[in-house]
């Protein structure tokens, strides 16, 4: 439950003794079956068909605003409820968006990070596109590093792995691209679990050693963050499998190692 109610319960009796239920929760919900991933499909493929809508209407001038809620208005045309955080240029260094927010320019990065519900099931996906221009060498070669380190981490996502190995894989790649140590400029967790909630467990995150099991889905989402020019992420929503792991997403359109230019 919310904080406020347990908050309220715990002073209206302050004899009983509360305790997280996420042990429970975790439990239930971190292995899917085959039903529940293939609602996690559907509605991966409902947000990727989203995006290209919304990537193929961009103009130069559009506002963040404006994108939102075309990304927004795709998913019910597509009959799901869904939203996106939308970044231009700059913006998309702040990996969970900013208050500031300019028109988008030609030569931008745009970082459009969504999802949407399918009978309860989310889908968490990023894609990061140049707008108007094709990609400098700098935007290229983030884009690449951050591509291979997703990468890293999808082929390190296996049952047994601990979830921390799975974020180092990928921290470890963009470290030895030039973009480290640590948490300088990827700065958060390679990703979530996902399922009823966009949040849940396990969490690919350094200090957790719970072990991967199949059935297990998480977010692969590493970026590279650089405060006054851009942030470039990639994100797709994948499921451990008994040998290894899959992508629920469909194919991005065109080849996955070349930046999009839109």
């Amino acid at each position: 439950m919310p904080f406020a109610f347990s908050d309220g319960i715990g002073q209206a009796l302050p004899a009983a003794r509360l305790a997280s239920a996420t042990p429970v929760t975790a439990g239930c919900r971190m292995v899917k079956d085959t039903h529940e991933l293939a609602l996690m499909r559907r509605a991966c493929a409902i947000t990727l068909d989203a995006y290209r809508a919304v990537f193929a209407s961009l103009a130069e001038g559009q506002t963040v605003a404006q994108v939102s809620g075309w990304v927004a208005a795709a998913h019910r045309r597509l009959g799901a409820r869904g939203g996106a955080l939308v970044l231009f240029g700059p913006d998309a260094a702040f990996p969970h968006g900013t208050a500031k927010h300019r028109p988008l320019k030609k030569g931008d990065v745009v970082l459009v990070d969504g999802g949407c519900r399918v009978h309860g099931y989310q889908s968490d996906v990023t894609r990061t596109a140049v707008f108007g221009a094709p990609p400098t060498d700098r935007q290229r070669r983030v884009w690449d590093l951050v591509r291979r380190a997703q990468a890293a981490a999808f082929e390190a996502a296996r049952p047994g792995a601990e979830c921390q190995a799975v974020d180092l894989a990928a921290r470890k790649v963009i470290e030895d691209g030039g973009f480290g140590p640590g948490y300088t400029y990827f700065t958060h967790r390679l990703g979530h679990g996902i399922g009823l909630d966009g949040h849940e467990w396990p969490y690919m995150v350094r200090g957790n050693a719970t072990r991967l099991a199949a059935g297990m889905t998480f977010t692969d989402e590493p970026g590279v963050y650089i405060p006054g020019e851009l942030g470039i992420r990639h994100e797709d929503t994948v499921a451990v499998t008994e040998g290894g792991c899959e992508n629920l997403c469909p194919r991005w359109s065109g080849t996955p190692e070349e930046p999009a230019v839109v």
